[in-house]
């Protein structure tokens, strides 16, 4: 079943084309993963669909509905939108941050419901020891668990992550990737993430899309996406590709043209 869909999308800054006629679908319960070189448009993708940007031409659709249909309280139940870790935001404890996460639920005034909603998500994201600890207190791999958690508070069908991993060390990056990958299994909710990490991308996505130059280069599984053709030619890198564990991986030698 489809979930999200992205139609005939625009979207430039000024004269500047970003996003050239993009069409993607996810499907329920469905981790999609969108690669591509730096420029290449995945931000702006991923800002687009969370209405953070208006496309100047095409639509997306939530359940067969144009989003731009609904009102931002509505989509903020739908959609939960974690951004690239960031080293500085705005004053407040874990948990307050966490509860922000239910505003489009419960408007400015709180219930016994949603603080035991916040401490339930705390304990998913192993993060409930740093409840009443200053948000910028943390270390970038602590604040994203908070911004994931956040995200889950809303109770989103669709979780749109921008470069999840960024400026995580390895242990941080797999913890949470493991637990995106365990909340869609488990909850049933869709997920589109926008990654750097080729190897990371073909381990917990079901399918990637790469992105070159505003347009959708490739999409598919994995295995058909991560071959040495499509990313000797969108990322201009020459590279090995195995299998490890049942999915691609990906060695690279040099770039295109040198020796």
């Amino acid at each position: 079943m489809v979930k999200l869909k992205v139609q005939d999308v625009k979207f430039s800054y000024a004269s500047v084309p970003i996003l050239k006629d993009v069409c993607i679908e996810l499907a329920s319960s469905e981790v999609l993963g969108v690669v591509g070189p730096n420029g290449a448009g995945k931000s702006t993708l991923i800002r687009c669909i969370d209405r953070i940007l208006m496309p100047q031409e095409g639509c997306i659709l939530l359940d067969d509905l144009d989003i731009k249909k609904l009102r931002l309280m509505e989509l903020a139940k739908k959609m939960g939108y974690i951004p690239q870790s960031t080293s500085q935001v705005f004053p407040a404890t874990v948990f307050d941050t966490v509860l922000m996460g239910r505003r489009p639920h419960i408007g400015w005034k709180s219930s016994d419901v949603d603080t035991e909603k916040v401490l339930e998500t705390l304990k998913l994201m192993d993060i409930e020891d740093l409840a009443m600890r200053d948000i910028n207190e943390l270390s970038g791999g602590q604040q994203q668990k908070v911004f994931i958690a956040c995200a889950l508070t809303q109770e989103p069908e669709v979780l749109l992550l921008d470069e999840p991993t960024s400026n995580l060390d390895i242990r941080h990056q797999l913890e949470v990737l493991d637990i995106i990958r365990k909340i869609v299994n488990e909850r049933g909710i869709s997920a589109i993430m926008a990654i750097h990490d080729l190897n990371l991308a073909a381990r917990y996505t079901d399918r990637i899309i790469i992105m070159n130059g505003g347009t959708i280069f490739a999409a598919g599984e994995p295995f058909s996406v991560l071959t040495t053709e499509n990313i000797e030619q969108a990322y201009g890198v020459e590279v090995e590709v195995n299998v490890h564990g049942g999915k691609p991986y990906i060695v690279p030698i040099r770039p295109v043209g040198k020796k």
